[in-house]
């Protein structure tokens, strides 16, 4: 992303741009393991910076939140996302949809065997026992006990490092589409064509 930041640079100056940005993790160990051939919570953090001293509008999201892996670190990321420049953030509790399901379980068989029976039970209390919920706005949050408690806890974080200011409105008013000085409608074209019959 910072490889085109004059162009993004570009857009936010007419307001025609806002990036987000996703952290799950800033354990390094962890984010290895779990996002393999992404980059480094320290890299993520790096952009955020590198975008917002552009001008830049980011917000952090931090996602997927994992229920009894990685909800203990919100407040961290917040204040590191905070201090790095952003000026909004969201978040997304983990989704285990289909196969996702079992190669999540696989996962943790194999990283985290003795967190897995705890993760798998706090992920079925914000899903109503199961380990997926598809419903629209329910399948980005949860429900339940335990999705309450990470609700509050994202709520009272994003408040005490004020990253609770909205990306401001965008705006197409500098966009332009060239278009050929005559170009035949679709119907035209086609009367065209036969006339040549």
């Amino acid at each position: 992303m910072t490889r085109d930041i004059a162009l993004l640079k570009a857009l936010a100056e007419v307001q025609a741009l806002a990036v987000s940005l996703s952290i799950t993790t800033l354990n390094p160990r962890l984010q290895r393991i779990l996002e393999p051939r992404t980059s480094s919570p320290a890299r993520r953090l790096k952009a955020v910076e590198a975008l917002a001293r552009n001008g830049i509008p980011v917000t952090v999201l931090i996602a997927p939140v994992i229920p009894g892996l990685t909800d203990h670190e919100i407040p961290r990321i917040l204040k590191e996302a905070r201090s790095a420049g952003a000026t909004f953030a969201r978040y997304q509790l983990l989704r285990l949809p289909r196969s996702v399901k079992d190669l999540f379980v696989d996962w943790l068989e194999r990283h985290a065997p003795e967190r897995k029976k705890r993760v798998l039970a706090r992920i079925r209390d914000t899903r109503g026992g199961d380990l997926n919920d598809s419903r629209f706005y329910r399948r980005m949050s949860g429900e339940g006990t335990y999705a309450t408690q990470i609700r509050a806890l994202f709520k009272t974080s994003a408040k005490r490092f004020g990253l609770q200011k909205a990306t401001e409105t965008l705006s197409t008013a500098a966009f332009k589409r060239d278009l050929p000085a005559e170009q035949p409608g679709l119907f035209e074209e086609r009367a065209s064509e036969h006339e040549h019959e």
